[in-house]
Formats: C-alpha cells, structure tokens, sequence
C-alpha cells in the first residue's frame, strides 16, 4: 500500500460508501470530495500515489509489466494529478533485485510497490511472487531523493524485508507501511491465506526488529479468504485499514470491492462503522462496481487523495488509474461524494 506525501509522512485520507450521500445531518463542506479527472497513460495497476507538494510534481509507482521494463516497478507522473506521463521504471535491467528472482522461482514482473517518506529518506517497498502462490518476499529500495524526471536515479536496494515460504499461512505480498503516534514503525501486507498481517518496523534500516513475527489484522472468515491490499492511514486518533475485498485481475470478470476499518491502536482491533471486527469478516465497503467502472482496488492514500485501479468496461476490461479527492463525515468515517468542492453537499 503505498502511502506518501512530498514532504510529508503523515497522511490523510479516505473513500465513500458506494452509491450513497451523507445523511442530511451530515451535509458540510468537511463532507464534500470529487473525482479528479484523469488522462494521458494512465494504464496502472496496484498504484503507489504520492501528491506533490507545493509546485512539485505528482507520482504513482505501480505494478511493473514484463513487456516494459522487464518487470520494474512503474513510475508515472504529473504537474497537477491530472495529465499523465509514463516517466519510466524504479530501477533499470542492470540494477534489478536479483535476489528476488533468484528467491522466487518464476517471478516475471514486481507487484503494488508502497512509497513511503521518513525523516529524508524514501523507502520504496515492492512485492515478489507469482499468481496464486504464497512462495513470496517483499523487497526494499532507498533513496535520498525523487527525481521525476530520472526515476531510477539514486536507489539502492536494501534486500528482503519479509518473506512466506509457502508453508505460511500467509502470503508476503502488498506492502503498507506506517509509522504510529509513538514513533513505531509497523508493515501491513497480505493476500488471501490467513489475511491480511501486521508487523514490526524498525528505523532507518525500513526492516523488522529480530525477532519479530506478523499477527493477523484482518480475515475474511471463509475461504478463500479473499482479502488484499492494505493501506494505512492515521487521522484523529484513529488508524484506518483499506483492504480489498474479492477478485482482481479478470478484466470485466474483477469482483474487487474497498473495504475500510479503523482501530484506537495500529495493532487493533479494527471494527467497521456497524461494529463488526476486521478479523470477523467485517469491513465497511466504501467502493464497488460502478456502471463501466469494474472492480476498483490496489488502493493508496496520499494527503487527501486516494487513488486506485479499476477495469474499464468500455476498453474491453483494461485497468485504469483513477484518484478521488477526499472527504470525512463528522463521526469520523470516509466520504465520497461528486460535488464540487466549493460546493456544500
């Protein structure tokens, strides 16, 4: 998951309950988020999105495609989060992780890279698997800067940070990395399996302290647990988890959904707004399917933008980049709604 900001490590953001407006007591400006339109290559899967602060560019990292780049992690950017440029890959042939291929037999392109910001220093987190299998390890990169116009400029890779050998109960793919109220570090990841799990952090190094195991955060209660994705997010005393529920990467087949949760502690529990646990199946969706629009998830969170992929029916099912400025209701959960936003709802 893939949170950043320049500039900034903390974050805030959110989504709206699909095709619904906030109660008539609800309606206020704080309430009010719209759709940004965007354009140019905007052909991204699982996107890392970073807004630009002040007159620097936009960024999203995203899943890499063997036929461009030999797998690298994607970079894309823009002047304004709008019109979109493919600006080239995270590493180049001759820098490539080959600790990951030799790791996981069979990899051929590098997954849901999360950007994240810390004291100065730019961590890069990518995932390293094949589809359907739990053999996986997420992966680190460094960096002093971003350069959007050289995007593979000045990153060093620091290895692997977390690892499922296909007997876990889990499966080390989609990064999500946040830092809490008391300075600690922790990484959300996790696909299907046993959910989606939590660990330990340590800085600089961006890596597990020893000794340090995942817990679980978030499960679906039935198989095959269909959960994927997380993005973390701290806002007013409260930690969000998104997830994706469902099925990605079947075109106009997709079932995926966004899903959110929030907790008093990063560790949990996560309840959705009825209630109901993360770990029992619950998660408020926020989402879904909407006309052309398929199966949106992979999201991230950056400022007060969020952003995903979904698949567009009109282009036969290819998967598209779309971000949504951002609202919050007056009890504290994601809105989502398409008026302006200078407009009241």
């Amino acid at each position: 998951m893939r949170i950043a900001q320049w500039g900034a490590a903390a974050l805030a953001g959110a989504l709206l309950l699909t095709g619904c407006q906030p109660d008539a007591a609800d309606k206020s400006v704080s309430a009010v988020a719209t759709e940004i339109p965007v354009s140019g290559d905007i052909r991204t899967h699982d996107p890392g999105l970073v807004v630009g602060d002040g007159d620097q560019p936009w960024m999203v990292f995203s899943t890499g495609d063997l036929r461009v780049g030999l797998g690298a992690i994607q970079v894309r950017t823009s002047p304004d989060g709008r019109a979109w440029t493919h600006a080239g890959h995270a590493w180049t042939p001759s820098t490539e992780p080959t600790w990951a291929i030799e790791k996981i037999q069979g990899v051929e392109n590098f997954w849901a890279p999360e950007v994240f910001e810390h004291d100065g220093t730019w961590y890069l987190y990518y995932s390293a698997s094949t589809f359907g299998s739990n053999t996986s390890a997420i992966g680190l990169r460094t960096n002093a800067n971003l350069d959007p116009e050289n995007p593979s400029d000045g990153w060093v890779d620091q290895g692997e940070v977390w690892s499922s050998d296909g007997s876990a109960n889990y499966n080390a793919i989609d990064p999500a990395v946040i830092i809490d109220g008391d300075g600690q570090g922790w990484m959300a990841f996790g696909s299907f399996w046993g959910g989606i799990q939590l660990i330990e952090l340590d800085f600089p190094s961006g890596k597990p302290p020893a000794g340090a195991e995942p817990v679980t955060i978030a499960d679906r209660g039935f198989p095959p647990n269909a959960i994927e994705a997380p993005a973390l997010l701290h806002r007013d005393g409260w930690y969000y988890l998104f997830v994706s529920f469902d099925s990605c990467c079947r075109g106009t087949d997709s079932t995926y959904s966004i899903n959110v949760g929030r907790a008093e502690q990063v560790s949990g529990p996560y309840l959705d707004a009825d209630g109901v646990p993360l770990l029992e199946g619950g998660g408020t969706l926020l989402l879904d399917t909407d006309g052309d629009r398929i199966g949106p998830g992979g999201q991230s969170v950056s400022g007060n933008h969020l952003a995903f992929h979904y698949y567009d029916a009109s282009l036969g099912g290819d998967f598209q980049l779309a971000i949504r400025e951002l609202g919050w209701s007056p009890d504290g959960w994601p809105v989502l709604t398409t008026a302006p936003p200078d407009q009241e709802s």
